[in-house]
This record gives structure tokens, C-alpha cells and sequence, in this order.
């Protein structure tokens, strides 16, 4: 009996420090500019704090750089990110940031990963390729991406629509 409490109160402990780290995804479930959900793409959502007391809860850089882009009057006061493994958010400017490799990214060809220690960051390069980089180099990255990726993103749901007609259709 002693050990179903135990376990259970390791649950409930466990379950309100997930709940705690990711209270952001309760606010902001789904990105406001694509509508993936923040939940399943815990590992690279990021979450923008404007001086302003507003903030905006995206799925990933590219939308976050959209946000941004549209924003342009507002001051982001914090911008954090989904560390890559723990799923938790980091500051997004202190994070170690990957660039590229055989992963796929999300909303972007090229990938963009954050990652809370150093060590993490490297262990991914040597396993999947990519390079490190500081958040600046990742925001222009992603400015640089936006139309590549727009139109990706374009064509991947042109496609998904055209299959959801023709089972439709069956």
C-alpha cells in the first residue's frame, strides 16, 4: 500500500512539473499561424513575450519569425524555445542552437533545433549532421528560409487536400 501511494504521489509530482513546464501550451495549444499543435511539436514550439503584456505561442522559428515580422510595432521582452530533448522552454537567445542536418525541421526544409546544453547540441551534430549557431544566425536563417518554406508548406497541403478529395471520392 505504502508503494502505490508512493507512486502515485511520483505521479502527480511528475504530471504538475510537465504540466508547470509547458503551462505555455495550456494558453497557446495550437500555433496561431499555421495551427499545428504546440503539444506535438513541444520540441521546437517557442513562445514570445511582448513588453506589452502580450504574447504569441508558435509551433516553431519560422512562425515565430512571422509573428515577429508582423508585429513590428511591439518590442518582444522575452522569446523563449523548446529545448530539442527535455521538450522545456529556454531562453532562446542563450540556447545552442543547430542549423541544418538530416533531421527534418518543422514548418522549414532546413532544420532549426535549440538545445539547453552544449553537450546536447554537439551529440546531435555528430549524429545527424548540421552546425552550431547563435539565435541571431538562427533568425536570419529563417528570414532567409521564408519563401522556400512558405511555398513547401504551400504545396505540402495543396497535396494533402487532393488526397482527402479523392478518399472522399472512393
Amino acid at each position: 500500500m505504502k508503494r502505490l501511494s508512493f507512486a502515485a504521489a511520483l505521479l502527480f509530482l511528475l504530471s504538475a512539473v510537465w504540466v508547470f513546464a509547458h503551462e505555455d501550451i495550456g494558453k497557446h495549444g495550437s500555433c496561431h499561424l499555421c495551427g499545428m499543435d504546440r503539444a506535438k511539436f513541444a520540441h521546437s514550439r517557442m513562445l514570445i513575450e511582448y513588453d506589452d503584456g502580450t504574447t504569441a505561442g508558435t509551433c516553431s522559428i519560422h512562425c515565430a519569425a512571422i509573428d515577429l515580422a508582423v508585429n513590428i510595432d511591439k518590442t518582444p521582452k522575452t522569446v523563449k524555445v523548446g529545448d530539442y530533448n527535455s521538450k522545456n522552454l529556454i531562453d532562446a537567445e542563450t540556447a545552442v542552437w543547430v542549423l541544418g542536418g538530416n533531421k527534418p525541421g518543422v514548418m522549414s526544409k532546413r532544420a532549426k533545433w535549440a538545445f539547453a546544453k552544449k553537450e546536447d547540441a554537439e551529440d546531435f551534430i555528430k549524429n545527424n549532421g548540421g552546425s552550431r549557431a547563435t539565435f541571431e544566425d538562427m533568425m536570419k536563417a529563417a528570414y532567409e528560409d521564408m519563401y522556400a518554406d512558405t511555398k513547401m508548406i504551400r504545396d505540402k497541403r495543396k497535396m494533402m487536400k487532393m488526397k482527402m478529395k479523392m478518399s472522399e471520392g472512393k
